[in-house]
């Protein structure tokens, strides 16, 4: 799992929601490469013409809001987003994210990078987010050690396999 990552942000306000994050009316489907197609799509319908595998999604308060689906953590993670930052995180969704194995960085001053689209970089060594076109820089929330190593195994599933490998 890379530890800085960087891509084009995808700015969005507060309260998103599963529902925008993955519609209900897809929920039927179960393969993650359908699945990736509808990725934001209710609240942004043309999002994945603008989006490359890597790149963050940026949120603000209670991001992830709404039912506890997984399917909401699935289309992010198969289309291929890098992290999600936001001001906070619905708390199901929060810990789906990491079960799943999906970064999402808690940034209370995120808004203060004024990401448009920039380019921006997200350093989970260090725990600061950039902007790389101001080059300015706001502090962010570590992760635990456990939701680390959660994130370096891609998820919780990976990380009992390995754990209970050979025995």
């Amino acid at each position: 799992m890379e530890k800085v990552i960087v891509g084009k942000s995808h700015v969005f306000g507060n309260n998103i929601d599963t529902d925008q994050i993955y519609p209900g009316r897809f929920v039927e489907l179960v393969d993650p490469v359908e699945i990736a197609k509808y990725a934001m799509i209710g609240a942004k319908e043309n999002f994945l013409d603008h989006f490359t595998p890597g790149d963050v999604i940026v949120g603000g308060t209670n991001f992830g809001c709404g039912s506890s689906r997984e399917h909401a953590v699935i289309t992010l993670k198969s289309a291929g987003v890098g992290a999600v930052v936001a001001k906070s995180f619905a708390r199901i969704f929060y810990r789906n994210a990491f079960n799943l194995g999906l970064p999402l960085i808690a940034c209370k001053d995120i808004d203060q990078l004024e990401l448009d689209g920039d380019q921006m970089q997200v350093d989970m060594e260090n725990w600061v987010i950039k902007n790389k076109v101001t080059e300015k820089e706001v502090p962010c929330e570590p992760i635990s050690e456990y939701a680390m190593e959660l994130l370096e195994h891609g998820g919780i599933k990976n990380l009992i396999r390995e754990q209970y490998k050979g025995k």
